[in-house]
């Protein structure tokens, strides 16, 4: 008598734990690097006594704050209405992100904070541009003395 193989039935399955591991390596990098990442430049602002904070500037004008961030380094940030500062930018995409927010909304008032330690020279280099590019006026950011 000959031996016969018995047939086997093929079964379509998919095994699921391998990118289950790959999932929870690609999560742990995730949570480890996170901390890492920097939400905004890190700007060490001059300090005034007569200074109004953002919130009160926003309720007089009625507009979304547009601030201006100039690091150490020179380097530019915005931020529109507190949201994130979007760091790195040129400044013709810091100068055409700023028109496009007057354009929709002609009210914002449009901040310049530069950090102590900046070289006067780029806060400069900043205010100019602005008033080449149309903006009327400008506030300069401050921190509040400790009395």
């Amino acid at each position: 008598m000959a031996y016969q193989p018995k047939k086997r039935k093929m079964t379509a399955e998919i095994n699921v734990v391998p990118y289950i591991d790959v999932m929870l390596v690609l999560l742990i990098i995730f949570m480890v690097t996170a901390p890492f990442v920097t939400q905004g430049v890190d700007v060490e602002l001059p300090g005034t006594s007569t200074a109004k904070t953002v919130a009160e500037l926003s309720k007089d004008d009625s507009g979304a704050p547009i601030i201006i961030e100039v690091d150490q380094h020179g380097n530019l940030g915005i931020s529109v209405n507190n949201e994130d500062v979007i760091r790195g930018l040129d400044m013709n995409t810091m100068l055409t992100r700023v028109r496009a927010e007057l354009q929709l909304n002609p009210k914002s008032t449009v901040l310049v904070g530069g950090d102590s330690r900046a070289q006067y020279a780029y806060i400069i280099e900043t205010l100019d541009a602005l008033n080449r590019a149309g903006v009327a006026s400008v506030g300069l950011m401050t921190e509040p003395l400790e009395q």
